[in-house]
């Protein structure tokens, strides 16, 4: 009886090793072959995983290359990546908050007044209009030229980038997102000096040149009172922890980044894993639909 459980076990073990190197080597092949992971993009640079093995053997869009919506080799959101992208990508939903989309639907108001929910409530169309006299409150992305490729990195803070002499090929894309912090001084050549987008939330906003957007990822009604009041009194200098009460940034560059599409990500991509998107998440995404080719220098 002994001998047989043993014999049993043993057979159930190796064919379990069996299967896991079979998906192991499909999912290596899988990856291999996805747009987003290719070589030429980034200069064999390691890259983001957006969609899992099983989904990674391409098919042709219908419409062919003459119905390509950029001039990149493959453009991001077109139709024919793979049946589970398509399914999960939507590009009716506009990254930016603007004048509008002002008006959330009721469950993404609900689900993301609950993210830091606060003492005071209010009125989120008030405060917008308010913003919106010292912002523009519009979305910058919405023609795309089809003769042009837009090209952007998203670069995280991660320290594996040390060494890796990834600098200049992070400034050659036309787009160069970073988040919070994100050290480049004495860093140059690992990270690169170009930044273009610059994603933070009030609790980690920092002074940026002129020529940087910020684009403000709110959780909460107060974060845009903050930005509101960064740009222009100066009144508010807490909010669940000490903010700057102003804030050196182009008026002009300020871009709100959309709870709805913050959801979106958080119910079609995440699905639901942890309370929220990670701020990495919710700037890979962001390039994802304003961009026609998008690399990360890093694993996230």
């Amino acid at each position: 009886m002994k001998c047989s459980l043993r014999v049993w076990f043993l057979s159930v073990a190796f064919l379990l090793v069996f299967i896991m190197s079979l998906l192991f080597t499909y999912s290596h092949h899988s990856m291999a072959t996805l747009p987003y992971l290719d070589s030429g993009a980034l200069g064999g640079t390691h890259r983001v995983k957006l969609v899992p093995g099983y989904a990674g053997l391409q098919r042709l869009s219908k419409e062919g290359l003459a119905g390509k919506s950029c001039a990149c080799r493959r453009c991001m959101g077109d139709a024919g990546t793979s049946d589970w992208f398509d399914s999960h990508f939507d590009s009716k939903i506009s990254p930016v908050w603007t004048r509008e989309n002002m008006d959330l639907p009721p469950d993404v108001q609900r689900w993301w007044m609950m993210l830091q929910p606060q003492f005071k409530s209010h009125n989120t169309n008030e405060v917008l209009e308010k913003l919106f006299q010292i912002v523009p409150g519009e979305n910058p992305y919405r023609f795309r030229d089809p003769q042009q490729c837009r090209r952007c990195a998203v670069v995280g803070n991660s320290g594996n980038l040390r060494g890796s002499g990834y600098g200049p090929d992070v400034d050659g894309h036309n787009f160069v997102m970073r988040m919070n912090q994100a050290p480049t001084v004495g860093f140059e050549q690992d990270v690169g000096s170009r930044t273009t987008h610059h994603f933070m939330y009030p609790e980690s906003a920092k002074n940026l040149p002129a020529n940087v957007s910020f684009v403000l990822v709110p959780f909460k009604a107060l974060d845009l009172l903050w930005i509101a009041s960064a740009l222009s009194t100066g009144q508010i200098r807490f909010t669940y922890a000490p903010v700057k009460s102003f804030l050196r940034v182009d008026k002009e560059k300020v871009q709100i980044y959309n709870p709805a599409f913050f959801k979106y990500i958080h119910d079609r991509w995440t699905e639901h894993h942890g309370r929220y998107p990670s701020t990495g998440m919710l700037v890979l995404f962001f390039a994802l639909h304003v961009c026609d080719e998008v690399g990360s220098p890093v694993r996230w």
